[in-house]
């Protein structure tokens, strides 16, 4: 058995599933592909000019070419190879840099200006097409013929730095084992969020007069004063923090999603149990709180009112239901403080 006073184990995650194969030395079937390619090119272009160049004019050219292409296939930068990286900046730079919300009855496509515009005001937004597609009363996220189905449950915070080197390593084994477990793609992602305390502290100095005792209710406009005090001085933040679970979609006809919707739930109930082993409490959303959910984060900074149900119509459309109920709750238990 392990004592308290042992080191924090390691755990080995999961390999990425989504890496492509190396196939020969050590290379990928794209890398390969190119090395190989420009090899034929550069043999080819020897074979029709060394009768009229020399082999040292051929190699002061072929070798940086080589080289260039060894740089590409092999140098890697932000967690890409280089080819990669070049091709997804190649992408951005042709991508277009202005996206507005386009009306899906009009085709979907940015109509022109009025003919009594004068002005040239450059190239016209191209439309803004959001991943989400639906939300469903269950949380159920239509993300596309392409890319499924998703779903996201809010997890509460574990404090790992207070506990002993066991309960360290119990965390830890059971957070591998869940990671383990996984049989489709999952993203957790973290967010920190200003929080402003008075609307808290104001509620608080209310109900200090209710306390059955004096010292009771001194000792909680002490706690307000000392939260006044801390707020003042730092930047407080609140941290959520949300497990999203994708399943493509499946069916031969092509968009049937229902076969993704269940498997998906059913990922994120699984979630829940295996996660409640390093005492991580996962409570799945439903439509609304997934859509202020994604209310928040594509709009962080635009208040309460930018979450709600009925203004995100013509973005991500919902199931008539949402829109009668409020998408400002969210789950307390994503909720942490953070100084």
């Amino acid at each position: 058995m392990r004592s308290d006073e042992e080191v924090p184990m390691s755990a080995r995650v999961p390999a990425d599933v989504e890496k492509p194969d190396k196939i020969v030395f050590g290379l990928t079937a794209r890398q390969a592909a190119i090395l190989g390619v420009t090899g034929l090119l550069l043999w080819g272009l020897y074979q029709s000019t060394h009768s009229v160049v020399s082999p040292i004019v051929f190699a002061a050219v072929a070798i940086p070419i080589a080289g260039l292409a060894f740089a590409v296939v092999t140098v890697r930068r932000d967690g890409l190879t280089l080819d990669a990286w070049l091709l997804a900046a190649l992408k951005q730079r042709r991508s277009p840099k202005r996206l507005v919300p386009a009306d899906s009855v009009r085709g979907d496509a940015v109509p022109d200006a009025p003919a009594w515009v004068a002005a040239k005001a450059g190239p016209l937004p191209a439309p803004l097409r959001l991943p989400a597609e639906a939300i469903s009363v269950e949380g159920a996220i239509d993300l596309g013929p392409q890319h499924g189905t998703a779903h996201a449950a809010a997890c509460s915070t574990v404090n790992f730095g207070l506990r002993t080197a066991g309960e360290q390593n119990a965390l830890i084994g059971g957070f591998s084992r869940w990671l383990h477990s996984l049989s489709g793609p999952v993203q957790i992602v973290v967010r920190a969020q200003r929080l402003d305390l008075e609307p808290y502290l104001d509620v608080l100095a209310d109900e200090a007069g209710g306390l059955p005792h004096p010292a009771l209710e001194q000792a909680c406009l002490g706690h307000v004063e000392f939260l006044r005090e801390l707020s003042a001085s730092r930047d407080l933040l609140r941290r959520h923090v949300t497990v999203v679970l994708r399943q493509p979609a499946t069916g031969r006809h092509g968009h049937d999603t229902s076969a993704a919707v269940q498997t998906v739930a059913r990922r994120a109930q699984e979630a829940a149990r295996a996660l409640r082993g390093c005492e991580v409490v996962v409570a799945p959303l439903d439509g609304a709180q997934t859509h202020a959910v994604l209310g928040a984060a594509a709009d962080p900074n635009g208040g309460p009112q930018a979450t709600r149900a009925g203004t995100a119509s013509g973005v991500v459309t919902a199931h008539p239901a949402l829109l009668h109920q409020d998408g400002n709750t969210v789950a307390d238990a994503t909720e942490d403080v953070e100084v």
